[in-house]
């Protein structure tokens, strides 16, 4: 079944698992009243980011070149946000003396810093990224991201590098 589907209609379905990923992230964050840390704000950007080139790629429905240039968008988009939640995974294991203080909002170090401070800042970690206060079958939402994203980047692969014969041409 998945081979007669056109790359089109598969990169459709990786635009609305993002778009589901970003639904579930706003739903945490107004419903359940999660507040996003600086690098959940990354994440996000991320599944955005990935969601994005999913929808190009549905929308052109590109061939030869064109679908390893959405591979690439994939790659790039999903490394990312599998680099930012995994790191993120890494501060909430930290032993409890090990994690950094709490520092400023990511509105206010977006705002006071350039832009390459403000990511090291970001990227250093703080206290409330530590938090773990969701977890879901024994793992916290960045382990999930993260799983997402794995999942995703092989998906997206696989969509826009596979081979299509005369039997099941692109839609």
């Amino acid at each position: 079944m998945m081979g007669k589907l056109g790359s089109r209609y598969l990169n459709l379905a990786g635009a609305l698992a993002c778009t589901a990923m970003m639904a579930y992230a706003l739903y945490a964050e107004h419903k359940l009243l999660l507040t996003p840390c600086p690098m959940c704000v990354f994440q996000r950007l991320a599944t955005v980011a990935l969601g994005i080139v999913f929808l190009v790629a549905a929308i052109q429905n590109p061939s030869g070149w064109g679908r390893r240039v959405s591979a690439a968008g994939i790659l790039l988009a999903a490394g990312a946000g599998i680099s930012v939640a995994g790191w993120h995974v890494w501060l909430q294991n930290l032993p409890a003396d090990e994690v950094p203080a709490c520092g400023p909002g990511f509105d206010y170090i977006i705002d006071s810093f350039p832009l390459l401070d403000a990511l090291k800042v970001i990227f250093s970690g703080s206290g409330e990224c530590a938090e773990i206060d969701w977890l879901f079958l024994g793992l916290t939402m960045p382990a999930w991201v993260a799983i997402c994203f794995v999942c995703l980047l092989t998906y997206g692969l696989w969509v826009n590098l596979r081979r299509t014969g005369p039997d099941n041409a692109l839609a």
